[in-house]
Parts: structure tokens; C-alpha cells; sequence
């Protein structure tokens, strides 16, 4: 019988009081024990963690670990970064003897996989620390001011210009790659939102913006095809 020990982080006390976000993520980890893993199947415990994302000091994940390790079972989370969002210490628990682990929105995503998907996200957060100071960098030297007038909205168009072209370069190690091996923009998608990268909003990817980017990056002389 297959035997699973359940993982679930929220970021904030708030949050772990109010039950926002862990009611996702059981349904996720509901849906694949339901259709992807072995039949029977026995959880024998869930871990619940209210801690941040920065820190990998979390007694709650340790617990689940050490006994999914002495019950030989496969430690589970719904998103690879409830589990850690550095890929150091994803790398650290794929080398550690006598543990499995799965993700549920990827479930069937090997450790080589998961690997990439959590450097793919590392990379998106070092982007992300820059990415504000160059728009802004960008915007001060074509005069736009905070809390400008109206008649500044020239400037404040093309400031909000270059941060478009600032996020589809932050992807463009991903999609550009993906588009040239001929991958469809649906599928382009897919990859993206599988690796948990999200926009610059904080939200996931339609092919419509997928769509804008490339042709952001084509008018930038970046080849796409």
C-alpha cells in the first residue's frame, strides 16, 4: 500500500487562522491522491507550517520529513514552493536518502524536472529585485516624475512601455527557447504556470500576454522563430 505523509504552508499567521490558501491546497492534493497515485493508498499524517516562504527553518516540514523517511512513505505538497522557493533546498531533499516526494500540480514531474522548475522560479525572484529599480532607473531619465501632471502622460506611457518589455525579458530565457523548438503559445503557457513563475502582478499566464510578450521581445530585435 501506498503510504503518503501531507505537507501545507501558509505564509502568514493571518492566514493560518483564517484557513486562506490551505483549502486549495488540499483540493490539489485531494485530486491527486484521486487520480494519480497508487491504489490503496493511506495518509498517515498531515503537517500544516504558518511560516514564511524565506525560511527554511520550518519544524513542521522537518517532522513531515522524519516520518515519511521512517515509514517509508512519499511526502506531498500541493505547489513545489510550499515546500521551499530556494533551489537550493529542493536540490538538498532530492539528495537526501530515503525520501520521496511528490507536487501535486506536477504530478508527474521527475526530480530532474522539479530541479529545473525550482530554478526557473529562483530566477524569476532575482529578476523580479531588479526589475523595479530599471523601469524606474528607466522612467527617471525620460522625465517622468511621481505624482506627476496629466500632461506627463506621454512619459508615463512609455515608462509603463519598457516595464512590459522588462517582464517578457525576464521570460525570455524560457519562452524564446520554447517558441524556436516550434511550442505551441498554449503550451508555452503551461510551462510557465507549471513552474509557479507568475507575472508581474502576482498572477498566472494566459496566452494573450504569452502572445504580447514575444512580439515585445521581436520588435526588441530578440529572435523568437
Amino acid at each position: 500500500m501506498r503510504k503518503y505523509v501531507l505537507y501545507l504552508r501558509v505564509s502568514s499567521r493571518e492566514q493560518g487562522r483564517s484557513g486562506l490558501g490551505l483549502e486549495a491546497q488540499h483540493r490539489d492534493i485531494q485530486l491527486f491522491l484521486e487520480n494519480y497515485s497508487e491504489t490503496p493508498y493511506e495518509v498517515l499524517a498531515e503537517f500544516v507550517e504558518v511560516q514564511t516562504g524565506a525560511d527554511n527553518e520550518r519544524p513542521q516540514l522537518l517532522a513531515a520529513i522524519a516520518l515519511a523517511k521512517k515509514e517509508s512513505a512519499t511526502l506531498v505538497a500541493a505547489k513545489l514552493d510550499r515546500i521551499s522557493r530556494r533551489v537550493s533546498f529542493i536540490a538538498s531533499l532530492m539528495e537526501e536518502k530515503g525520501l520521496t516526494f511528490k507536487v501535486a500540480q506536477m504530478p508527474y514531474a521527475d526530480p530532474f524536472q522539479l530541479h529545473i522548475y525550482a530554478a526557473l522560479a529562483e530566477q524569476e525572484r532575482a529578476f523580479i529585485s531588479q526589475r523595479t529599480k530599471a523601469a524606474l532607473k528607466e522612467a527617471k531619465s525620460r522625465g517622468v516624475r511621481l505624482g506627476a501632471p496629466i500632461h506627463h502622460i506621454e512619459d508615463l506611457a512609455a515608462a509603463r512601455k519598457q516595464k512590459a518589455l522588462l517582464d517578457a525579458q525576464k521570460v525570455a530565457g524560457v519562452i524564446v527557447p520554447l517558441r524556436k523548438a516550434g511550442k505551441s503559445i498554449r503550451s508555452i503557457c503551461e510551462v510557465l504556470n507549471a513552474s509557479d513563475i507568475k507575472t508581474s502582478r502576482g498572477a498566472t499566464f494566459n496566452e494573450r500576454l504569452v502572445s504580447r510578450m514575444l512580439k515585445r521581445l521581436k520588435a526588441a530585435n530578440v529572435q523568437t522563430v
